[in-house]
C-alpha cells in the first residue's frame, strides 16, 4: 500500500464507543505484516476520513492491536450537494500509519481541546506533552523514529493512549471524568 499516493477508498468500519470493553484493554503488538494488515489500514483510513476525524486506533474498531492511523493535514470542505444534503469534499491527504509505537521522549507541556470518535459530542481541554519522540514500525515492519510537536504530538499521544486502554476522558479531573462516565452510562441506559 503506497501511502504517498493515497486515494480515498476502502470500506467503512463501525467505530466503537465508550465504554466498550476493548477500549479499556492494553492492545497486543502487531507481529504479522501482510496483506490483511494493509487492508485493515486502508479501511481504517477510509473510516477516519469519513467520520470525519484526524486519528483512529485499532481498538476503536474492535481490533486490540498496537496500530493507529492519523492525518492532521488533510483538507475538509463542507458543501451542499444537488439534493440539498450537506457533504464534505476531502483532499490533500497525508496519511500516517503507526504500528507498535513507543514514545521514547517527551518535553514541554500544552493543553488542547480534544474530542474522540469513541466519545461523540465530548470536547475537553487535555494536558499533553508539547514535543515527543516516537519509535514505530510501518506497514512493511520497517522501524522509524519521529520527533513531533504541536498538533501531531497531541494526536500521537491521544491515539497511543487508545493502545494502552485509555480513553481521553480518563485524562480529565476526577470531577469531569465522573460526570462524563455517568452521562454516557445514562445515555446508554446502563
Amino acid at each position: 500500500m503506497n501511502l504517498e499516493n493515497y486515494q480515498l477508498e476502502g470500506d467503512s468500519l463501525p467505530i466503537l464507543t465508550y465504554p466498550e470493553p476493548v477500549l479499556s484493554k492494553v492492545a497486543l503488538p502487531v507481529s504479522k505484516f501482510d496483506k490483511d494488515l494493509e487492508l485493515l489500514v486502508k479501511n481504517m483510513l477510509y473510516t477516519m476520513y469519513h467520520a470525519p476525524g484526524v486519528g483512529l486506533a485499532a481498538p476503536q474498531i474492535g481490533e486490540s492491536i498496537r496500530l493507529f492511523v492519523l492525518d492532521v493535514n488533510y483538507d475538509r470542505e463542507e458543501f451542499t450537494n444537488a439534493a440539498g444534503k450537506e457533504e464534505y469534499r476531502l483532499s490533500g491527504f497525508n496519511p500516517m500509519v503507526f504500528i507498535n509505537p513507543v514514545i521514547t521522549g517527551t518535553s514541554g507541556a500544552t493543553t488542547f481541546e480534544e474530542g474522540c470518535l469513541s466519545v461523540p459530542g465530548v470536547y475537553e481541554e487535555v494536558k499533553r506533552h508539547k514535543t515527543i519522540h516516537v519509535k514505530y514500525q510501518d506497514l512493511k515492519g520497517n522501524f522509524h523514529e519521529l520527533e513531533a510537536d504541536d498538533m501531531l504530538s497531541i494526536c500521537i499521544q491521544h491515539e497511543n493512549d487508545h493502545l494502552d486502554g485509555i480513553v481521553f476522558i480518563e485524562r480529565l479531573s476526577n470531577l469531569k471524568k465522573n460526570f462524563y462516565k455517568k452521562k454516557i452510562a445514562k445515555e446508554k441506559g446502563r
